[in-house]
């Protein structure tokens, strides 16, 4: 099997050539589009979690090799969760070679979180499968690598940083808003609006509203770093 140019392209960003193409095939199905014939990324979605959380966490504890459970458990769970799998998913393209049922193509699948991070994690597991665990600890420490490198600033409580970058410079704390609430009952997806005084505003999904507020806060801090 050879991969279509766009996969091939996105497998090139990726850094791993597949020996088997069909997994980064299946990596790249979302549970929208399955069948009997069609499997989905969801069992690699699940191994790739676990694969995911070794190599953050062999990575984390080598960046500070005097850090307490206390200060490594935060910095962990910042680079192993969902709507950070969803922005370096974002950052390599991944939302235009996701493979969606129609109704998940209209209601915006491409974009969402939960798939962008799931579909990473998925691809994680592909390239395990395919290539072992060092051609997996490699990709992710490549793309992961910017995030491991700033832990220490970005390990703060994103809200809380966002308040005093605001109120340094005699604004008010941000507001969030929610925008819209997507999916069932069971299984919502909010998409909330960070604000700030002066106009810039950034939104996030999240399975919690607290969890999508984190996580807009988080993208507008870095929208306006370094900004007077």
């Amino acid at each position: 099997m050879r991969l279509s140019a766009e996969l091939a392209g996105f497998s090139e960003r990726l850094g791993h050539r597949f020996a088997r193409p069909e997994r980064l095939i299946e990596a790249l199905t979302h549970p929208s589009l399955t069948s009997p014939t069609r499997a989905s990324n969801q069992r690699l979605e699940f191994l790739g979690d676990r694969v995911l959380n070794l190599v953050i966490a062999e990575a984390v504890l080598g960046a500070d090799t005097g850090a307490s459970e206390g200060t490594l458990a935060p910095r962990y769970n910042l680079l192993v969760k969902k709507e950070t799998c969803a922005d370096v998913a974002r950052e390599l393209g991944l939302g235009d070679v996701l493979r969606l049922g129609k109704s998940e193509m209209i209601s915006g699948g491409r974009k969402l979180d939960a798939a962008l991070g799931d579909a990473m994690e998925a691809v994680i597991a592909a390239i395990y499968l395919d290539g072992g665990l060092e051609a997996a600890r490699a990709v992710v420490l490549r793309l992961w690598a910017r995030r491991i490198e700033t832990l220490d600033a970005d390990a703060k409580d994103p809200k809380s940083a966002l308040q005093e970058w605001a109120q340094s410079r005699g604004q008010p704390a941000p507001t969030y808003t929610e925008i819209s609430r997507a999916g069932p009952p069971h299984a919502p997806v909010f998409t909330i609006e960070a604000r700030l005084a002066d106009g810039r505003a950034v939104t996030a999904d999240g399975r919690a509203k607290r969890e999508a507020e984190k996580t807009a806060a988080e993208r507008l801090l870095a929208t306006v770093s370094g900004a007077p």
